[in-house]
């Protein structure tokens, strides 16, 4: 999973991504700080995966990853060159979802580009250089299909998708809430995931709040309640967080002295909050995306893998290799908490915990699995 950090400058935007990556990003109380994109990549914490390590004293224990990247605040006009945010678009297209950080505090200390808190006016902002700088994109794209249309009809039967998303995007609308005529359907599908606009991309609202509003989740901040409003109408995620804390979290809990599990929950108490940052993020990223782990285990290494929930078994086993999903001979699956209860594989199956699925079986979030294959 490869997620975008989006914002204004001086939302809290660096500073939580130095939290969550601990990759030590510039951050400072002024616009255009981040010059270069920065990129850290961190583990998905997975009790199932610690515990089958344990399980079966492995000697390696691989999490599923997530990639952050964290370009410079966008103003108005960055897709034209303002500020320093247009270099930097290009480094999101590839994402799969963005993590748009929004300012929900008052705190006179710290500039505001705009000169006052304004989540509603801030996430417009955003959006609409998303939307100019898509529209860059997809007016080149026309140009091109437009001068093969003649001699294509593939080409020409994509003009009309293409002229009727320029001109939703031209009306200040966001590309994902761009209605595919159903007649249409396959092919403006096809037309949207090849461009990448990222105004299509799926969105996680990161609330950014003081300490004090974490006790209740942000529920008494209005700035957050705003947010909250505008997620829901475009379907997206939302979780509140202080960047702050998760500097102090990230700061504590380093990796050269990593805080064991009664620390950590001490800490979350008096800050009021129940899981970290990260967790919150990787859990509406999960949810978003329709993406769930399954887990391989063994003696030399226990693994988890992200797939999309519904994903079949020959396609779980292809995320391993091409090989696997291409000689798919069956799938030995145990959940993994009926594996830990019966003490060892063996065990699991001769009481029948053991299943062997074929090219049908949907995996489940929580499978342990062996595959069978011939090549």
């Amino acid at each position: 999973m490869k997620l975008g950090i989006v914002g204004l400058p001086n939302v809290g935007k660096s500073t939580l991504f130095n939290a969550l990556t601990k990759a030590g990003a510039e951050s400072a109380n002024y616009p255009f700080c981040t010059i270069n994109p920065n990129i850290g990549v961190v583990n998905v914490p997975d009790h199932r995966l610690s515990q089958l390590t344990e399980f079966y004293h492995s000697k390696k224990s691989i999490p599923a990853v997530i990639e952050f990247v964290d370009i410079a605040g966008l103003v108005k006009g960055a897709s034209k060159g303002e500020g320093l945010g247009n270099q930097f678009l290009s480094h999101i297209r590839e994402v799969d979802a963005i993590v748009h950080v929004v300012r929900c505090f008052d705190d006179d200390n710290i500039v505001h580009v705009d000169a006052s808190v304004n989540p509603q006016r801030d996430i417009e902002t955003i959006q609409l250089e998303l939307i100019l700088s898509d529209l860059e994109i997809l007016e080149r794209k026309i140009a091109r299909t437009n001068k093969g249309a003649k001699n294509d009809k593939l080409l020409a039967k994509q003009m009309p998708i293409l002229e009727a998303l320029k001109q939703h995007l031209e009306d200040g609308q966001l590309a994902s809430s761009f209605a595919i005529p159903e007649k249409d359907e396959e092919i403006g599908k096809e037309i949207l995931d090849s461009l990448a606009l990222l105004s299509n991309k799926p969105v996680i609202y990161a609330a950014n709040v003081e300490a004090m509003d974490l006790k209740d989740n942000g529920s008494s901040n209005p700035h957050v309640q705003s947010v909250h409003k505008i997620a829901q109408k475009e379907k997206a995620e939302v979780f509140v967080i202080c960047a702050q804390i998760e500097q102090e979290i990230a700061e504590i809990d380093s990796d050269e002295s990593p805080l064991n599990e009664e620390e950590k929950q001490a800490f979350f108490e008096e800050a009021g909050i129940k899981e970290s940052g990260l967790d919150q993020l990787i859990h509406a990223g999960y949810r978003l995306l329709g993406l769930i782990s399954y887990l391989t285990a063994g003696e030399q290494e226990c693994k988890a893998w992200t797939i999309t929930a519904g994903s079949k078994a020959p396609a779980a086993a292809g995320k391993i290799h091409s090989d696997f999903e291409r000689g798919f001979i069956r799938a030995e699956v145990v959940d993994y908490q009926d594996l830990l209860n019966a003490g060892s594989y063996a065990l699991a199956k001769e009481k029948g915990l053991v299943r062997v699925e074929g090219k049908e079986y949907i995996v489940q979030d929580g499978d342990v699995i062996l595959f069978r294959f011939n090549v």
